[in-house]
């Protein structure tokens, strides 16, 4: 079964169990994923649908930095309660202990943006960029 295909059953199922979090990320990420379909003017892969749950979930963990920075609890709490959401549809995500090791293992140019083009595609999906980007500059430095 097709990754959006999964989101749609389970946007039903929040929807009839009354869980009004889960129903209205949904409803979002569906919608989110709608337009990345009418953009590229085909049917989503898995791998597109996990990006724009990926740029959703980016989006929720800046916004929640925003509002614990200006001191706006109940709308991170909310933000975090999405994020929780998206993140049930997303890879486990690697600790920086696990990409440390990986970078470390990869012999990598002096230039940081050809560094990152090679690491890149090793974490798509499955890590931060910037902790990344930041563990690459580390590296090369």
């Amino acid at each position: 079964m097709m990754l959006a295909d999964k989101l749609k059953i389970d946007l039903t199922d929040a929807t009839r169990s009354g869980e009004n979090i889960r129903r209205d990320t949904l409803r979002l990420l569906l919608s989110a994923l709608n337009y990345k379909k009418i953009d590229l003017q085909h049917d989503l892969t898995d791998d597109e649908v996990l990006a724009v749950i990926s740029i959703e979930a980016k989006k929720r963990r800046e916004s929640i930095t925003v509002f614990e920075a200006n001191n706006r609890l109940e709308l991170a709490t909310q933000e975090k309660s999405e994020l929780a959401v998206l993140e049930a549809y997303l890879p486990t995500q690697l600790t920086e202990g696990e990409i440390r090791n990986e970078v470390a293992s990869v012999d990598l140019p002096k230039n940081f943006g050809e560094a990152m083009k090679i690491v890149a595609h090793l974490f798509k999906g499955m890590a931060d960029g910037k902790l990344v980007a930041k563990i690459v500059n580390e590296k090369i430095s």
